[in-house]
């Protein structure tokens, strides 16, 4: 019988790198104080490693998907080298009103919907009951939730607001987490 993995989640934007609104390019894209710290942690105590992450700006026509998927495989490699290889990056696309042509519609994988993980679950054999999520949105933390993750952390080095609809979830985070190395106390 096969152990079950478990997994860390990680929203891009504001929680891998500083969220400066829509970075595709990647003379901006600056890593997150402690990212790199967590993510070796993890990877040391046996955590698959995923992003999990919303990229309307691919939507909105702001950036194409090319230059998401050439933006990501350089952070990719960077986690490498950093001896935390990331396992996969799942992204949705979409936006709901702003999306522009096909990109315009709902999708189960945008967050809060519980898609992406559902999906890395599925593909990977992960305990969502014994992963750790850190996102920097309520969005991200309604999603871990509606997916059963153990451990949902947001990550606010200013002050949290948890104010998105989640109708049936608490959206309580598990924690509020100021900086990253905070969130190796719950791996």
């Amino acid at each position: 019988m096969t152990a079950v993995a478990r997994a860390l989640f990680l929203d891009r934007d504001g929680v891998i790198n500083l969220d400066d609104g829509y970075t595709y390019r990647w003379d901006s894209f600056v890593f997150v104080d402690g990212i790199f710290d967590l993510a070796r942690a993890a990877h040391a105590k046996g955590y698959r490693l995923f992003v999990v992450t919303n990229q309307a700006g691919i939507g909105r026509g702001l950036y194409t998907e090319q230059d998401f998927l050439v933006l990501t495989e350089r952070m990719c490699e960077a986690f490498a080298r950093e001896g935390a290889p990331i396992d996969k990056v799942y992204f949705d696309p979409t936006h709901p009103v702003h999306g522009i042509g096909e990109y315009r519609r709902e999708s189960p994988m945008r967050k809060p919907n519980p898609g992406m993980l559902l999906a890395a679950a599925e593909e990977f054999g992960v305990s969502l009951a014994d992963s750790v999520l850190v996102g920097d949105k309520d969005s991200d933390i309604v999603a871990g939730q509606r997916a059963g993750v153990g451990v949902t952390l947001l990550y606010a080095p200013a002050s949290p607001t948890i104010d998105a609809p989640g109708e049936t979830v608490d959206r309580r985070p598990t924690a509020v987490v100021t900086h990253l190395r905070q969130a190796q106390a719950w791996l």
